[in-house]
């Protein structure tokens, strides 16, 4: 069987999909399309702008998504996903490749749950940090016993490596906490603020609303959706889930771990980016993981 990640937020690099823009009729018509929903030319920051023009909120999130959709679309009969999955943002694209979403709601979301973000972020100064070395419970239990500060485990992303998120003093107390604890890295992350956190919680509030007013369809293939790493075919169900992500956290080594105990043998990677391949072998090294390519 065969499972297809998505690419969250961080992926992003100068000239991404210009060569699938280059190549394909299909890619340029529905770039162009996307260029008229948002309202401004995100191909000319994606083709051409700088490292901090990607870093917009409003630009990165968008930018990862239609790199990973329009590819998906151009694979055409070539995209034959048994299952697929998103980290965070990546889910939404995991979403229109399988058909639950059109690519014009998909669209739409990403760009309003942007947008929420970045008000959430700047409402409220706060940030995250990856944690190497340590088990996922040293972690939780660490958090938990700084109750005077917002700060969680945020992404599971590998054995061994978490991200947490939470408050500026937060992120910074836990740091000095688990380097006690025997973290090889507590390594603060260059982000915007607090994602998959309570401090996210006006900007799900805000989303909720778009996903409720979106219409969902019964998909190609089930998604393992972040919140619950569980295989969801239920539109219903996937909303549910959907709205919850902004302030849960991001289950990937248990997506990871549940696709294989399901039966996928390789994992595609469509989007910008390697990171998820990597991902995939911290957790079973002798599991293929490609990129997918045109």
């Amino acid at each position: 069987m065969k499972a297809y990640v998505f690419p969250g937020q961080g992926a992003q690099f100068t000239g991404m999909g210009q060569d699938l823009y280059d190549k394909s009729t299909l890619a340029r018509d529905l770039f162009e399309k996307a260029n008229n929903i948002l309202g401004f030319k995100i191909t000319e920051v994606m083709f051409s702008g700088t490292e901090d023009d990607l870093k917009q909120t409003k630009v990165t999130q968008p930018a990862v998504f239609l790199h990973s959709v329009i590819l998906a679309k151009v694979l055409g009969d070539d995209f034959r996903p048994d299952m697929v999955a998103g980290h965070s943002l990546g889910e939404f694209s995991a979403l229109v490749a399988n058909k639950v979403l059109s690519f014009e709601d998909g669209l739409k979301l990403v760009f309003a749950r942007a947008m929420a973000m970045q008000k959430a972020c700047e409402a409220n100064p706060s940030t995250m940090a990856a944690i190497l070395g340590l088990d996922d419970n040293v972690v939780e239990q660490v958090c938990k016993s700084i109750s005077e500060e917002v700060v969680v485990a945020a992404n599971y992303n590998s054995p061994g490596q978490l991200v947490i998120s939470g408050s500026m003093a937060g992120i910074e107390l836990a740091c000095q906490k688990l380097k006690e604890a025997g973290a090889k890295r507590a390594l603060p992350l260059k982000v915007g603020g607090a994602f998959h956190s309570p401090l996210m919680e006006p900007a799900r509030v805000e989303l909720a609303d778009a996903i409720n007013n979106t219409k969902f369809s019964r998909g190609t293939c089930p998604v393992y959706q972040n919140v619950t790493a569980q295989s969801v075919t239920d539109p219903e169900i996937i909303k549910v889930n959907l709205v919850k992500q902004l302030t849960a956290p991001v289950r990937w080594t248990q997506i990871m771990q549940n696709m294989i105990a399901d039966g996928a043998k390789s994992f595609v990677e469509v989007g910008p980016g390697t990171v998820l391949q990597g991902l995939v072998k911290k957790v079973n090294k002798d599991i293929e993981a490609i990129s997918a390519s045109v």
